[in-house]
């Protein structure tokens, strides 16, 4: 991707934020992602936002996907359905893995090409990369090695989303992009006891523990492995970024660039929650992978950086789920 590619001038784009009246098609719009885009574009005075439910519009089928496209004709497109799970799930379901999210993306992202769409951003995660990329993850490792064995279903589904927005942009000169967000985290998490990631399934143990007044919770590890995390709020911020500034055939790692301990993240999850027990760490536990953080120098070089601070993210993920999830467990 050379930097005239990025770079091209507006009159070659199709500019976002000037047409607040555009018709954007928000896939997935309940979800982590999706749900934080729509607040977003909101915020910003979007008013034509088309929003469809599962049981309104199935994106697995292809004629149904095909009909509204036809009907709605959608200026924009922000693809972030895809169908996730944790490690269990991933290896409990993977035909459903590979197969829902390659018709997802398929079905959408052909169906916006014919349908006269203008742009399309394709939203994945940092899971695409090799089980043994180099750190911090460039781009460049997309493809250089295996994949985690535990999700390559969804990895290779969404590795496919790449390329596709690739390949049309190569053989059509259709303004598709991707991005790969880092580890997110915000209002509407999943904070399923089972399948939860490390964050929600931290705050939720700690908001339990707090209510039962349990004298201490027991978390598996040394709490020495380093991850990177991202207020969903700020990854909408950088979609919205990159629909107005980037149009280029690389994908673009979307991170907050900053490193924190599982054992300095615990702490201040306890912290954010009240919970006055003890903290304990169970080293007999695996701690699973020592580092990973990607390299998102390329989408800071162009101007966004992220604005949410890890303390005032937890803050208001514990407002959202002690107002929201607490009461449907």
């Amino acid at each position: 991707m050379g930097s005239s590619d990025c770079q091209r001038s507006r009159s070659e784009r199709s500019p976002f934020l000037s047409d607040k009246s555009a018709k954007v098609f928000v896939a997935g719009h309940r979800g982590l992602v999706g749900s934080a885009i729509v607040r977003k574009l909101q915020s910003l005075g979007f008013a034509n936002l088309l929003l469809r439910t599962h049981s309104e519009l199935d994106l697995t089928r292809q004629a149904d996907v095909e009909s509204f496209f036809a009907a709605e004709k959608p200026d924009f497109v922000i693809l972030a359905a895809a169908k996730v799970g944790g490690i269990h799930a991933n290896n409990t379901y993977p035909a459903d893995f590979i197969a829902i999210n390659l018709q997802i993306q398929t079905n959408v992202i052909d169906s916006a090409y014919k349908h006269g769409v203008k742009k399309l951003l394709f939203l994945g995660s940092s899971c695409i990369y090799p089980k043994l990329a180099p750190q911090p993850i460039p781009e460049e490792a997309l493809l250089t090695g295996s994949l985690e064995p535990t999700n390559e279903w969804y990895a290779v589904a969404k590795i496919a989303g790449i390329k596709m927005c690739q390949g049309y942009r190569i053989q059509y000169s259709w303004d598709a992009i991707s991005g790969m967000p880092t580890n997110l985290y915000g209002p509407n998490d999943n904070f399923h006891p089972e399948n939860s990631h490390v964050l929600p399934a931290l705050m939720r143990r700690f908001h339990e523990a707090k209510v039962n007044g349990a004298k201490e919770v027991v978390v598996w590890g040394t709490g020495s492995p380093l991850r990177e995390f991202l207020h969903v709020d700020d990854l909408a911020d950088a979609v919205v970024f990159m629909m107005e500034e980037y149009s280029g055939l690389e994908h673009l790692n979307v991170g907050s660039g900053k490193e924190v301990s599982i054992k300095e993240l615990a702490e201040l999850v306890k912290e954010v929650v009240g919970f006055e027990g003890e903290l304990v760490w169970d080293s007999s536990k695996p701690d699973g992978t020592p580092r990973k953080l990607m390299d998102s120098s390329k989408l800071l070089g162009m101007g966004w950086k992220p604005k949410v601070s890890l303390r005032d993210g937890l803050v208001d993920t514990y407002k959202w789920y002690t107002a929201n999830a607490v009461t449907k467990q």
